[in-house]
């Protein structure tokens, strides 16, 4: 409503600051052609207009001191003097409507000033044209204002003490502005403004998903980070936003990049034994032990690595995965929906171990005969015996 009203106000100030200038430039024949300005002695009796009328006790001495090249604005800025006050009130008014009423103030005043000079034949009034000017950097003072307050905001946003993972508060305030402004922005005739006002706002709430790993959360950062930036990315791909595609695609690299660092640290713990192991056997290749001399090593010897297998039946395999498969449940919330992808991650980075450790043994235990207790056909049927029972 707020916005409409203003819509109207400004639409009625043309007509009424040109008829006002013409009446002005035709009474005291202020034409800009004329060689000279006469000083023109009035009486209030032989003003027809109102306006002009009550503000002659005011412009009687001013009057002889009119420049000619704006002769007609000087006297339209002593008869709206009270404009620009009472349009700075009445954008506060429109401003505190709503919480982002400063954006429909910006968009209002730019799509005006635009079609005024669009529409007009003749160029617009310079004193309206200085006024609505004057009004355009308060509503832009007013927008930035507002941008950095809600920046700051969500940089400073504190995390719930009992957070269990989701979408963080930060992240959801960021996509209600980008909602709000998209749609108070769709038919803007410009949006540089809001455009820097995106940028800006996506680095606080990239740098407010960062500053995770120093809040001492009880859940798995990574996870919520992964998550978030998740969240983003197809928030961001949604939109369709051009100024945000960079940000849109650093999402999408952070978002992979938190998913490994949850997948790997998660998957240690199935085979973590394993891991160590074979870690071990990975660090004395580097030292520049020979694969055939590895198994002469104390700690990874034929008899160590026997004993390590065999702690990984397969049976117990299924039931690690099992048990980790309800941990990611419950860790991940269902409204990202990223258990399968998750799921699949993990199954990917499993079998890629799978096949590491049996390289390392055919290359370091060769002729030996020492094998896992599962095979890689036993493993892929894990994990699909669990996704389908769930």
């Amino acid at each position: 409503v707020s916005q409409q009203m203003l819509e109207q106000v400004l639409r009625e100030l043309q007509p009424l600051c040109m008829a006002e200038q013409q009446f002005i430039e035709k009474f005291f024949q202020l034409s800009p052609a004329a060689a000279d300005l006469q000083v023109v002695e009035v009486s209030v009796s032989n003003i027809s207009s109102p306006a002009l009328a009550s503000a002659l006790p005011h412009l009687t001495s001013y009057f002889c001191f009119l420049r000619l090249e704006e002769p007609t604005t000087q006297v339209l800025c002593e008869l709206f003097s009270c404009l620009e006050p009472e349009l700075r009130g009445f954008l506060d008014v429109c401003n505190k409507v709503h919480p982002f009423g400063c954006l429909q103030v910006l968009v209002t005043l730019n799509d005006s000033i635009f079609e005024m000079w669009d529409s007009s034949s003749s160029p617009p009034s310079a004193f309206l044209n200085t006024a609505l000017g004057n009004m355009l950097l308060l509503a832009k003072s007013s927008f930035n204002k507002c941008i950095g307050t809600l920046c700051k905001e969500i940089e400073e946003a504190k995390m719930p003490s009992k957070m269990k993972g989701g979408i963080l508060p930060s992240v959801s305030r960021f996509e209600e502005f980008v909602t709000f402004s998209e749609e108070v922005f769709r038919a803007a005739r410009r949006r540089r403004e809001l455009d820097k006002a995106h940028l800006w706002l996506a680095d606080s709430v990239f740098s407010s998903i960062n500053s995770l790993p120093s809040a001492n959360l009880k859940v798995n950062t990574d996870m919520v980070m992964m998550e978030n930036f998740h969240h983003i990315h197809c928030f961001l791909c949604q939109k369709e936003i051009h100024c945000l595609e960079g940000k849109k695609r650093e999402a999408q690299q952070r978002y992979s990049e938190h998913m490994e660092k949850y997948v790997i640290k998660y998957l240690g713990q199935p085979l973590e034994k394993l891991n160590l192991f074979f870690e071990g056997v990975k660090a004395r290749l580097v030292q520049g032990v020979k694969e055939e001399e590895v198994s002469f090593q104390l700690a990874y010897s034929k008899q160590e690595l026997r004993k390590v297998i065999e702690k990984y039946p397969g049976k117990e395999v299924k039931r690690a995965l099992e048990t980790l498969y309800r941990k990611i449940h419950k860790h991940l919330s269902p409204e990202e929906k990223l258990l399968p992808v998750v799921w699949q991650a993990m199954e990917q980075e499993l079998i890629q171990q799978y096949q590491e450790f049996e390289d390392l043994i055919q290359r370091c235990y060769a002729g030996s005969g020492i094998a896992m207790d599962f095979t890689m056909e036993d493993l892929l049927s894990y994990f699909n015996s669990i996704t389908l029972s769930n």
